[in-house]
Parts: C-alpha cells; structure tokens; sequence
C-alpha cells in the first residue's frame, strides 16, 4: 500500500472545487519551519537499476536524469542540445574530432571536484565488454569504442582523452553531426570513479552504489530514500552549478503501474504529475477540468516485435500479413479514444526532418494471400501464436483488439500473456516470446534512434533478424556526410524494413497524464527527458 503524506489535498468536486486543504507542496516542513518543496511524479514502474549505465528503460532513466548530467542537456521543448557540463564545444572541419571544455568548479554531490578523467574512466566503463553494458552502443560514434567493446581492441585505442582538468577531446569513428544531443543521453554521463572502487561498482554490475547513502552524483538532486515499489526520494544537491536556481526542495517519484490507481492518487493530492492517464478517462478531465489535463506529442512509436528466430514467423510473408491485418484507425479509435494517430512506419513523422515515405497500411486481402502462399491458408496449419503484452492500462485492450482483429481476418489462434514490465523486457532480450507488444521513445531528433535500433550490433534489436542490405544501408548513412543523402539512405532503410517486418508500427507515442495547477515551467518534451531544476511549484495566497 502506497504511504499517505500528512497534507492532503481534498477531492475536487466534479474535478473543479477546491476543498480548502493545503497542496501537496506543503506536504512537510524543514527545520526552520519553511514547507519543503516537494514535486510527487508518477513513474509507472519500479525502476531496475539506478545505474546510468545499465539503465535502459525509460523509467529507469527519468530518475537517473535528476540523479546525473552529461556535457549537454536536451532543451525539453525545441530537443536542441544546450551546454550542462560542458560549457563549450568545437568540431574540426572534417566532422572527426569535438573538444569540449568544462565549466569551471563543477562538483559532485560529495562535494568532491568533477574533472574531465572523471568522464574518460566512465565512458572506459560502460565501454568494458567484461562490464557488458546493454547501453554500450551509444558510444561506438567514438573511435575504437566498438572495437573495444567487442574484444577486438584495447583500450589505449579508445578516441577519447583528458588533456587537462577542463578539457575533453573525442575522435570519431565517423562524422556524427547529431553528437552534441547524443552525448546528452544517460550512456554518455559521468559517474565518480572514485565512490565506484569503494564499492567494486567500476567493474561489476548491481554492486551497492546505488543504494541511498552511496549514490555519489552529478545531477541537480540527489537519492536520499529508495523504498522499493514503495517510492524514491531525491532531495536537491546543494553543489550543482545551478542549485541557486532550483527551487524545488525533492522530487519523490513514485511507481505506480495501474493508472487507474495513479489517477485515484492524483485526485486524492497525493500525486501533482501523473505519469499516464487511462484512455477511458480523457473524457471526462477534458470535459470538467481540462487545466489539468495534458497530451503531450512524444517521439515515441509503438510497434510490435516479431520473434524471427521462431517458426513460423522465420516467414517474411507470415509477419508482413500479421503486419498488413492490423486496422490501425479502428486501434486509435476504439483502443485509444482518440489520444494517438495511427502509425504506418517505424521513424515517428517529422523526426529530425524526416518522415517516411514508405508505409504498411491495412490490407485485409493481400494479408490472407501472404499467408496462403506461406502455406497456411486461412491459418491452417499455423498453432497459437502467442502474444506477450505488459500488464499497463493499454497494452492488454491493444493486445485483446489485435486478437480479434487477426482471429477474424486471418484466422487465426492467438494467445495473450500479461506480465510485469521486468518480465516483458528480459523476455524480449532473450527473445522469449513469440509476438510482443513494444515501444520506444526516440534519445535525440534523429532517424538513425529508431532505425539503428535494428542493425545487428544494436543491443536492442530483440527479434533476432538481420539483413545485409539493412547493414549496408545503414552503415552508408552512418559515414554520409551530406545531410539529403543521408535521409535517402534511411528511406530505402525503412522500406526495407517494413517490407521485411521484423516489427509492425500500431501508432504514435504521446504522454497523456495530469498535472496540478500549482505546477510551473513543466514543458511538453517530446523525449521526455526534463530538467527538474527548472520546474517549480506555485503556492496558494
């Protein structure tokens, strides 16, 4: 059961009343008497790792976000990468080498200084192929990163050194014109080298530092309780360089899966930010209170993985007719009451200036064609196809719609298995699974954050197929320099992709979610990511 705070907020009649009792901000007070400036965030799951460097769901990384800060942060409403540790940087005119100079007096939250070999020892790390880090690809735009994860280099051919306390030199395997909003994902951040030996945390994966009281970071708070499905606690960190701005005192986030429940908390005062809002409800909170509703465009796709290495989907035509037999307007409809569009290809539209022309529609005829020609007419032949969903408040009405959908076009047999969100991904990384219900927001306003997911050396491809003229395609793209030639490459990509259809695009991200009056500054992100430090809350006169 989820702790009550000693302020409550009183149910708002018809979501619109207020009932008298004080905000959530005042839920404690320091010792001076002053109310701390609490911010409770719902965060849908309890996270698996605090770890930047292991972290790679997104919950999981909205927490290390507070906690740690790489050279340059994602502005939340425009994606433009802006200085954070970094208060500079320059690029050689060959696009190969980026030197990045610190700001001066940066601290951990121990107090201790932050000096550029900080960030060359995390980045050898992660890199580790003995650490083994899922997260490791991030970083293979820096020479010989690659090479040394996959043991076929050492470390001295890394691309990156520390010529002096304030200075960082990167050498790239390639020209990367998106590295400076790259560079702001969780992989690249900085981790005190110095706290990790204490606790054997620099080689060895789940070790004790990330626990309340060990955590040494660099970000604008810090971890002070972890009360597992319970709550997390961070309080602000007094050395950030911009502690004299942030006016929040802690964010508590809390891991609440049902939104259903989440809902409940908010209207209770428990809650000023939701993390998700059940579809059922938009219409009402758009109808009564819609102050404190928010659908916020996301650059996120929702799609579902198809296990490649499992008969029959080894069947290009088995999984482009289950792709084909998908009525994704009725989805957005009937499933998602309006609050997403339809998605006909993997890159969300606009992403970095660019929007698919290939696309896989609705063909209910060509659909059963494919499967005839596999050899299952009508789905003879074919056993139940399993369909593994997270146990959220979508995914299992997706899963029952796409179920119907393929049982009535198709004719086919399909099971569904609801599980936790630690079960759906282990499952999908082991590729334990036969179809999965997916979903991935995009880490910088670029095509190559959803396509590069299914090259064979991405560590988040999980569904086991791989194409030589994918690889191709998008190596070529990864050393074009001309921008309108490296957008053409991902386009003869994608279409090969959704021809293949190792994955089948359902429909668009957006983040549907309540927030409270009393909450400032929070701005629509479409990568989610925010700087906290900015947000403040507005107390009642």
């Amino acid at each position: 059961m989820r702790p009550f705070f000693c302020a409550v907020v009183c149910l708002l009649a018809a979501f619109l009343s207020a009932c008298g009792k004080r905000d959530p901000a005042t839920a404690s007070t320091n010792a001076d008497g002053r109310p701390l400036r609490t911010l409770n965030i719902g965060n849908a799951a309890e996270p698996a790792d605090l770890d930047p460097h292991l972290a790679s769901v997104l919950n999981d990384q909205i927490i290390a976000t507070a906690l740690f800060e790489g050279l340059t942060v994602l502005d939340e409403r425009t994606t433009a990468p802006l200085p954070a540790a970094a208060e500079s940087w320059t690029t050689s005119p060959d696009g190969l080498t980026w030197t990045f100079r610190l700001r001066e007096g940066l601290k951990w939250s121990n107090g201790d200084a932050l000096v550029a070999d900080d960030f060359v020892q995390s980045w050898r790390r992660i890199l580790s192929p003995t650490f083994a880090a899922d997260n490791a690809w991030y970083l293979f735009a820096l020479k010989g990163a690659e090479a040394y994860n996959s043991k076929k280099a050492e470390a001295s051919a890394l691309g990156f050194t520390a010529p002096d306390p304030r200075t960082l030199v990167l050498t790239l395997e390639r020209p990367t014109p998106y590295l400076a909003a790259l560079i702001a994902m969780p992989a690249w951040f900085p981790v005190n080298p110095r706290v990790l030996a204490q606790h054997g945390g620099l080689e060895k994966r789940g070790s004790a530092w990330t626990r309340p009281g060990n955590l040494v970071g660099n970000g604008p708070f810090t971890l002070t309780e972890w009360r597992p499905n319970a709550r997390i606690v961070v309080t602000k960190n007094p050395h950030h360089r911009e502690a004299a701005q942030n006016q929040l005192d802690r964010l508590i986030f809390f891991p609440i899966e049902n939104p259903d429940v989440e809902e409940r908390d908010f209207r209770a005062g428990q809650l000023h930010v939701t993390f998700n809002l059940p579809v059922t409800k938009i219409a009402g909170w758009r109808e009564r209170a819609p102050d404190q509703l928010r659908i916020d465009p996301v650059s996120q796709i929702n799609f579902l993985r198809f296990n490649t290495e499992r008969a029959p989907l080894k069947d290009p035509r088995v999984r482009r007719a289950l792709s084909l037999a998908i009525d994704r307007p009725a989805i957005a409809r009937a499933v998602l009451q309006g609050s997403r569009e339809p998605a006909t290809a993997l890159t969300p539209p606009g992403t970095g200036g660019y929007t698919a022309r290939a696309s896989v529609g609705t063909d209910f005829e060509q659909a059963r064609r494919l499967l005839a020609e596999a050899g299952f007419p009508g789905g003879k032949g074919l056993p139940t196809l399993d369909l593994q969903c997270r146990n959220d408040e979508i995914m299992p009405r997706l899963a029952e719609a796409l179920q119907a959908m393929w049982q009535k076009e198709l004719g086919l047999r399909i099971s569904i298995s609801q599980v936790e969100q630690k079960t759906w991904v282990q499952n999908m990384q082991t590729l334990n699974y036969t179809i999965s219900t997916a979903a991935w927001t995009g880490d910088f306003p670029d095509p190559v954050t959803f396509l590069g997911m299914f090259t064979g050396n991405s560590a988040y491809n999980w569904t086991g197929w791989k194409h030589p003229e994918y690889e191709q395609l998008m190596d070529t793209a990864s050393t074009t320099v001309d921008a309108k030639a490296r957008l053409e490459l991902f386009q003869k990509a994608e279409a090969l992709l959704l021809a293949e259809s190792p994955i089948s695009p359902v429909y668009v991200g957006a983040q549907t979610y309540l927030i409270h009056p009393s909450v400032k500054n929070w701005e629509p992100a479409p990568l989610v990511f925010r700087r906290y430090q900015l947000v403040r809350l507005e107390e009642k006169k």
